[in-house]
């Protein structure tokens, strides 16, 4: 990819943001925050396929 010939100033990224997402909203101040608690289950890893047992079942091997 080629780059522009001419690039945008600070400010005009800032209207191309302000266009695109609009208003942002307020800061969450410190006495408003709350500690997350995990409820589901994680998602960067898939589910357990069982143990052992199970994977010598699905694989074949010898025991």
């Amino acid at each position: 990819m080629t780059e522009p010939a001419e690039s945008f100033t600070d400010e005009e990224y800032a209207f191309l943001r302000h266009v695109r997402f609009g208003e942002l909203p307020p800061p969450v101040r410190p006495e408003e925050r709350v500690a997350l608690t995990e409820t589901e289950p994680r998602r960067d890893r898939p589910e357990s396929a069982g143990g052992p047992d199970e994977w010598d079942l699905r694989f074949g091997a010898a025991g």
